[in-house]
């Protein structure tokens, strides 16, 4: 109840079974293009008789990569260079435009360090996919919101708010 207002509010996550691992131990996309640790979140409010829903996804980057774990804090990601990453990528992005339509990506790794080159990676490949279906934004949520300045996600949800509102 909100303002005396009831309503329901539910909140539904289903992961899937496609690439289901631990950390650093299973990493980017299989050859049919499912992501590694990959979960669909729904929240659902149902007031007065109507519905609405909200249906938001994450899994590891959809490319081919791994991050096999060693004695260091935190591994290098490898990205495999013997595979044609774009079929996969293709496959990924489009299974996800039947399920859910338009796509806003919002990758939160970091920008620079060992990360660099999978943020660089993934911008290039949805730029040459040219898909105008799939929207690409790229948010380093680790210098961003660093010591705590939560914040600074204004900073995001600027750059989010007209396909929000979409």
């Amino acid at each position: 109840s909100i303002n005396g207002k009831c309503f329901d509010w539910l909140l539904v996550s289903r992961r899937s079974c496609f690439r289901a691992g631990v950390r650093y131990y299973v990493r980017g996309i299989d050859s049919e293009g499912h992501a590694a640790n990959f979960v669909e979140t729904e929240q659902i409010v149902h007031y007065k008789g109507s519905k609405a829903s909200f249906v938001q996804t994450r899994g590891s980057i959809p490319f081919f990569w791994s991050q096999r774990p060693n004695l260091k804090y935190k591994p290098k990601p490898q990205i495999s260079k013997s595979v044609n990453h774009m079929d996969g990528f293709q496959r990924h992005f489009d299974s996800q435009i039947i399920s859910y339509g338009k796509q806003v990506v919002v990758n939160l790794v970091n920008q620079k360090g060992s990360e660099k080159p999978l943020e660089q990676t993934f911008a290039k490949m949805v730029n040459s996919m040219a898909n105008g279906m799939v929207r690409y934004v790229a948010f380093d949520f680790h210098k961003e919101c660093s010591r705590m300045r939560w914040d600074r996600l204004q900073i995001l949800l600027d750059q989010l708010a007209e396909q929000q509102d979409e």
